[in-house]
């Protein structure tokens, strides 16, 4: 080992730092456009990688040389006889890179880049990753759902045994029942997949939980599902169905649960390990898009604070879904105003605020007096799905009222849990 100047190693040597009494000893890694030019890359012995500011002074020890055939980033030897699995990229921070000047998270832009920043998913199937997007789950839009519902569709009907969406968590859920309504009685398993920290992060649910997918992917069941950590662990994962997955925490790893539903399986990942509940198999159909999505829905939470104004903002739009109080309420001197809203024409929905639990609209008189306007109770429908299944419903031809209180893709249940 001897000292060097910076300028004198190359990516690939592994190096060591010496910065204000500190040591980083790693491998040199490529430098990442986002990155700031004072900031270099180590790979460091237990896999992760690590930003580090380069200051004056900074002693620099060349510990070793790359070898020439040695490729910083590997690519992974895929058996094609293995599962063929497709793996969707729209962004999110499961598939995306650290800047780490300011510690931004970016999302990937190239299958390379999602393909190699887990190369272990080619030890478990035959990968085809295929990015769409790539979108922060901030910016997606209803225009995207169907892009996605296109692409799984493709997928599918081109040899895939099952298809991993690779997405942010934000607004995951919405994506998730937006597919389950749009891709309605699928012939194979669709499984949504995001992670809470980065892959570069130690704390990272990333890896967990995309092999979880994949192993959810590969199993012999059809339909739309999101597989994320089960507890804070790295052991387990819980897979839901897409109708009933609400993100309940901005952080933990356990973020994901179903509501008014339990999870319909688990899944160990490095133990290769599936349980699944009484679900639907897999068969040879093929996968076809149903109906479209309109989204020019308004979701409005009810407040003590709302104003007939806010409403009649609202009945501009070509439906709405009301986010009650309780068993489904609002105050009682705007169910006049809803009820004009719904003589134009506009269909008028109603969940609860409450989350757990189902909207009743026949125990008070308040909720009496919504129905007899004609507002329609969605029952234990989560508001964020009742949302998108609004937008779905208003694109087929069928009785508004009808389609929002039957049970299609498991959306609405009939039993409380506990």
């Amino acid at each position: 080992m001897r000292a060097v100047p910076l300028t004198e190693v190359s990516v690939g040597d592994k190096i060591r730092l010496d910065i204000d009494g500190k040591e980083y000893e790693g491998i040199l890694m490529p430098h990442h456009r986002f990155s700031g030019k004072d900031i270099i890359t180590l790979k460091l012995d237990n896999g992760y990688n690590m930003g580090i500011k380069i200051k004056k002074g900074t002693m620099v020890t060349l510990v070793e040389r790359k070898r020439e055939d040695e490729k910083i980033i590997k690519v992974p030897k895929v058996d094609n006889n293995r599962p063929k699995i497709s793996i969707i990229g729209t962004g999110g921070t499961i598939a995306s890179y650290v800047e780490y000047t300011t510690g931004a998270v970016h999302p990937a832009e190239t299958a390379a880049e999602m393909l190699y920043s887990n190369p272990d998913i080619a030890d478990r199937c035959t990968p085809k990753v295929k990015i769409i997007l790539s979108k922060l789950s901030e910016d997606m839009v209803p225009g995207d759902w169907i892009d996605i519902a296109e692409a799984v569709t493709s997928e599918l009907n081109s040899g895939a045994e099952g298809v991993v969406i690779a997405h942010g968590t934000d607004t995951m859920g919405y994506t998730a029942a937006a597919l389950s309504f749009l891709l309605d009685e699928l012939p194979k398993p669709v499984v949504l997949v995001g992670s809470q920290r980065s892959s570069d992060r130690p704390s990272s649910d990333a890896h967990l939980n995309l092999l979880a997918a994949i192993e959810l992917a590969k199993s012999n069941v059809c339909g739309v599902y999101v597989v994320m950590h089960k507890t804070v662990d790295d052991k387990i994962c819980s897979i839901h169905l897409g109708t009933r997955i609400r993100k309940m925490h901005t952080s933990r790893r356990d973020a994901f649960k179903s509501i008014n539903s339990m999870p319909v399986g688990w899944v160990e990942p490095m133990a290769k390990k599936i349980i699944l509940k009484d679900l639907p198999e897999k068969n040879d159909g093929d996968a076809t898009r149903i109906g479209g999505i309109e989204p020019d829905v308004a979701l409005i939470y009810v407040t003590p604070a709302l104003s007939e104004d806010d409403l009649l903002y609202a009945a501009g739009k070509k439906g709405i879904v009301l986010v009650g109080t309780g068993l489904g309420h609002l105050n009682s001197d705007l169910i006049p105003t809803i009820k004009e809203i719904i003589r134009e024409g506009i269909p008028v929905v109603m969940t609860s605020q409450c989350i757990h639990g189902t909207v009743n609209c026949h125990v008070y008189s308040n909720g009496r007096k919504l129905l007899e306007a004609g507002v329609i109770p969605c029952g234990d429908i989560l508001p964020e799905t009742a949302l998108v299944k609004l937008m779905w419903c208003l694109t087929l031809d069928g009785d508004i009222r009808e389609l929002m209180t039957t049970n299609i893709v498991g959306e609405l249940g009939s039993r409380r849990m506990i």
